[in-house]
């Protein structure tokens, strides 16, 4: 599922199945990027189960946002009550507690980070977690994070 816009690229899978198979540098980098994603797979199951719907909110915009050049985020409420296993109302309510806190301003589908690190210090230990393991198996791989917004 695509979450947000940008680019894609498509290889014919003859030729991916031939370069992995050399056991280069690409078979390396698919495997350790393999296990990080069973990691954040793992944490994601583990914080739905434990943790409040306003901290996974922030687990998953502090991810989505390190994956995105800037502080916005094009969503609808529906997709991200999908991506959390949670009903639509349970994010309404979260992304207002929020939003009147002054972290996120949410507005017709659109989301803006206003204060990250206040956001890092609502979020359970879950994200610190993922981040972690990524920047273990993936530390030149990353882009850099968006840069912090605080407004006041």
């Amino acid at each position: 599922m695509v979450q947000s816009s940008g680019y894609g690229y498509r290889l014919k899978a003859g030729v991916l199945k031939r370069e992995f198979a050399t056991g280069g540098h690409l078979q390396h980098l698919a495997l350790r990027f393999t296990q990080a994603l069973i990691t954040q797979m793992s944490q994601t199951a583990v914080c739905n189960r434990h943790h409040t719907v306003d901290q996974q909110l922030c687990r998953w915009l502090l991810m989505s946002m390190d994956r995105l050049p800037g502080n916005e985020l094009n969503m609808t409420q529906e997709l991200i009550a999908n991506m959390l296993g949670v009903r639509r109302e349970g994010v309404t309510e979260a992304a207002g507690r929020l939003q009147a806190a002054g972290l996120i301003h949410y507005s017709r589908g659109k989301i803006t980070v206003l204060d990250r690190p206040r956001l890092e210090k609502r979020v359970c230990e879950c994200y610190a977690v993922v981040q972690q393991e990524f920047d273990r198996l993936l530390p030149h791989h990353l882009q850099p994070k968006a840069t912090p917004v605080v407004r006041g």
